[in-house]
């Protein structure tokens, strides 16, 4: 398992291309997702306050192999590190009141048992039709035959997106990194 927890000193850093400039101050669609307790999430209806939402490519499945050409494609590589960490900031996230969501285009059934295995605290939302992806022309990629979203993390705020973390490198550190922002707006 501690394959998928430790990342290769070697990966190449993601650059900022300009692909979430248009982000900030849009609202957020009314595009409704499956979370990984099995409801219904409408984007659109948060609710008020702060939500922060974590967008990743996706997590690697044990025992299988990664797509081809993962760790050369900047940016792909560290989902479970993300996860992880921002499991391990939840409560720090909270006191900020910010609720906390994962987002990916994997189905919900791997997600759901992803989050378990992981011990996410948080729901994890599939955008596996890339209905969210392609309202707010988020940025993605295509590998082995999936489009997946580019890592990059949301601040909403009372339904419109106020901070774009993008690009995420290294992954372990966004959640820390959010945390710090929110701090600095408190």
């Amino acid at each position: 398992m501690s394959g998928l927890h430790d990342l290769p000193a070697d990966l190449p850093q993601p650059v900022d291309d300009g692909a979430c400039n248009h982000l900030p101050g849009m609202a957020m669609p009314c595009v409704v997702l499956r979370s990984t307790q099995g409801r219904s999430v409408d984007l659109a209806q948060l609710r008020p306050g702060r939500a922060v939402i974590y967008c990743y490519p996706r997590t690697g499945v044990p025992g299988e192999p990664l797509p081809t050409g993962w760790d050369d494609i900047p940016g792909a590589r560290g989902c479970t590190p993300q996860s992880c960490a921002f499991r391990d900031h939840a409560a720090d996230l909270a006191r900020f009141g910010a609720c906390v969501f994962g987002l990916s285009t994997q189905d919900a059934a791997y997600q759901r048992e992803m989050a378990e295995r992981l011990h996410l605290p948080f729901e994890v939302l599939s955008d596996a039709d890339c209905d969210f992806a392609d309202a707010v022309r988020l940025p993605t990629f295509e590998v082995d035959g999936m489009r997946l979203i580019k890592r990059l993390t949301l601040v909403v705020r009372d339904g419109m997106i106020e901070h774009v973390f993008y690009p995420v490198f290294p992954p372990s550190r966004n959640a820390a990194d959010v945390v710090a922002w929110l701090a600095a707006k408190s």
